[in-house]
């Protein structure tokens, strides 16, 4: 619950704090957002499965971010978009972990609510 939390104040800092990022490094932070939602919600499923690590939260979320941003500046001096690699990657797990939580979340809730109702 505390990174969901981090990255909603992140969010409401980047929208309310007046600055421009410079164009040409736009795609190097796209990738890195990409990666730390990825590390976020990666993060949410090993929390509901009781198998969260901070360890492993950080070196997901520094590491992710590096090596996309790292693929990104690659493809950009032999001029390929290879940024779409870790754009392709971390949105198919982003969506594959967002089912995961929203499942354990409704779930976990209809189990609850079932057995209430039993005793």
């Amino acid at each position: 619950m505390i990174p969901l939390i981090g990255l909603i104040i992140g969010l409401l800092i980047g929208i309310f704090v007046p600055y421009k990022i410079p164009v040409e490094y736009s795609t190097y932070i796209v990738v890195g957002i990409l990666a730390i939602v990825d590390s976020v919600l990666g993060a949410s499923v090993a929390n509901l499965r009781g198998k969260f690590d901070m360890k492993l939260f950080w070196s997901g979320i520094l590491g992710n971010a590096a090596l996309a941003m790292l693929l990104t500046f690659i493809g950009d001096k032999f001029d390929v978009q290879l940024y779409l690699a870790p754009v392709f990657a971390f949105a198919n797990r982003i969506f594959t972990n967002f089912a995961i939580v929203r499942k354990k979340i409704f779930l976990k809730k209809d189990n609850d609510e079932g057995s209430s109702s039993q005793t």
